[in-house]
């Protein structure tokens, strides 16, 4: 099996894209780590319970991470609906405080792997700000930083996943992953049928999420996003580094052809 030996650490273990990603990284052979809140019902090698919220919250985390690892996949993610501090905190800073605390513990040729979203597409027209925040080191006052960029609660999510999207380029690049040998990717998905389908229904309203459904035939389900981080965490995936799969149905394409006009 293609992970077979391999130690992975999943966030967001116990729902949705997590879950999934979880339980079939362990049928593939890997031995799996879960983080979240709270245990999920699927049994698995390992877990630890914590918060990626805050610094505190985040070592406390990395302190229980295995001495070695070959994978940290970064599944974990709040909505807007829970409120725009929480989300840009948990969705970029933890993620990113978490990945630069378990780097020196990631093994020679393993790898970073985010789930970020289509919800991140506008990275590229709002590059300056992106660029502004994800040069802000360590992890910061967030209320403070979404004050001072005027941050719209409903526009948290999608901010979020915009800044992951540019972290991911440039830490695929950093001496911290890239002397070790260690990838940083990022899978996003589209519209999937998990719990937070319902609260981006709250946010960006159900035209909004039906027409992006509407655009590639249906929703898709954790069963569709999962096996992308699978494969992006074996070896088969060693030449694919700071660059970001869509595992969308489509959905980008159909974006950027009504964005660029093609």
């Amino acid at each position: 099996m293609m992970l077979l030996g391999k130690t992975i650490v999943v966030t967001g273990s116990s729902s949705g894209i997590g879950a999934r990603t979880a339980e079939l990284c362990a049928q593939f052979g890997a031995e799996v780590i879960g983080v979240d809140i709270r245990e999920g019902r699927v049994p698995l090698g390992g877990f630890i319970q914590g918060d990626l919220s805050s610094t505190t919250g985040v070592e406390r985390v990395a302190s229980r991470l295995p001495a070695r690892f070959d994978a940290l996949c970064n599944v974990a993610g709040l909505s807007s609906a829970s409120g725009a501090v929480p989300a840009v905190a948990v969705n970029f800073y933890g993620l990113r405080a978490l990945s630069e605390a378990a780097a020196p513990r990631i093994r020679t040729g393993g790898a970073v792997v985010n789930v970020a979203s289509i919800a991140g597409y506008g990275w590229r027209a709002n590059l300056n700000r992106a660029r502004s925040m994800v040069g802000i080191a360590g992890f910061p006052d967030v209320a403070a930083i979404l004050a001072e960029h005027a941050i719209a609660e409903a526009e948290a999510y999608p901010l979020s996943k915009e800044l992951l999207l540019l972290w991911t380029q440039l830490a695929a690049h950093e001496a911290r992953f890239k002397a070790n040998g260690i990838r940083v990717v990022t899978v996003s998905p589209g519209p999937v049928e998990t719990p937070i389908l319902g609260q981006f229904r709250q946010v960006f309203g159900d035209s909004r999420v039906d027409a992006d459904i509407a655009a590639v035939g249906r929703a898709g389900n954790p069963s569709d996003i999962a096996p992308v981080v699978a494969f992006l965490c074996s070896d088969g995936a060693r030449w694919i580094n700071g660059c970001n799969i869509a595992a969308d149905g489509g959905l980008e394409a159909a974006v950027n052809a009504q964005v660029l006009g093609f």
